[in-house]
């Protein structure tokens, strides 16, 4: 495969490009990185140059295109039950969430919900801890920018490596008792019906919701923001979350401001004053 080269200007245009659509900051030293990764994509397209695939990707009205290409930029990388130590803290909360409720209703958002093992995840956790899970009303709001990890997510197909590693008593409960073909498990239609997968970007988007939400987990998205973006962000968040809620992000993400209305309680946990 012919290598293209990326030049200073090329890179400049994708930089503000990206910003502007979704908020990702690229700094100078991702140059590499961007060459590398989208050059794959520029034979794919049987374009001759950076140039000609930024012309592509400006004129595509669809928005196909910038998904390949916050794809191409931004890992995906998840799990079930990912970063352990804020489910052990979720234990001890949920009791307490659970007692204050008037009525039987749960809402969480789970923004940048990649393949959809975070969203699936919350829902084996509360299967598991809530004695009348059946009685409730819970609802997984389940957002990404990305359509490809949305479609996958939608299906809940997944490996039997990734699955058999939960414990048994978790498989039972939450997917199909038969493998699918190709050795994957697939998330019980049940527990599906529970999360509301939507394409959305956190930068652009409204934050107008019906409800506020008891959980919200943005966990490894902001690590792509810059301070300016990530601010604005977490000031919307808390206009979402009733005091004493708690916002989970990711393990190697931390919050300097907004200690007026978010204080630290646990790993990359904040909870709304």
């Amino acid at each position: 495969m012919r290598e293209v080269e990326l030049t200073v200007e090329e890179f400049e245009l994708f930089r503000k490009y990206i910003y502007t659509k979704v908020g990702i900051a690229l700094s100078e030293q991702k140059s590499t990185l961007i060459k590398g990764r989208l050059n794959k994509r520029l034979t794919q397209l049987e374009l001759p140059s950076f140039r000609a695939y930024y012309d592509y990707l400006i004129a595509d009205e669809s928005g196909e295109e910038l998904t390949s290409f916050v794809s191409a930029i931004a890992t995906n990388v998840t799990s079930f039950f990912r970063e352990s130590a804020q489910w052990e803290w979720l234990k001890l909360y949920l009791p307490q969430m659970i007692q204050a409720k008037k009525e039987k209703k749960i809402r969480i958002w789970s923004a940048g919900c990649s393949s959809g093992e975070e969203p699936y995840t919350i829902l084996m956790f509360l299967q598991q801890h809530l004695d009348d899970f059946d009685a409730w009303d819970i609802k997984i709001l389940a957002t990404d920018i990305s359509t490809k990890v949305l479609t996958h997510a939608i299906k809940g197909e997944y490996d039997a490596k990734n699955v058999e590693e939960l414990p048994k008593e978790i498989i039972n409960k939450a997917f199909e008792k038969q493998k699918t073909l190709h050795g994957k498990y697939t998330v019980r239609s049940d527990l599906k019906e529970k999360v509301l997968f939507r394409l959305y970007n956190l930068v652009t988007d409204p934050f107008f919701f019906q409800n506020r939400f008891d959980i919200v987990f943005c966990r490894n998205v902001m690590i792509y923001f810059d301070d300016v973006t990530r601010h604005t962000l977490i000031e919307k968040f808390t206009t979402l979350l009733p005091k004493g809620a708690p916002l989970l992000l990711g393990s190697s993400e931390s919050l300097t401001a907004h200690k007026d209305r978010l204080k630290l309680i646990g790993s990359s946990i904040y909870q709304r004053i």
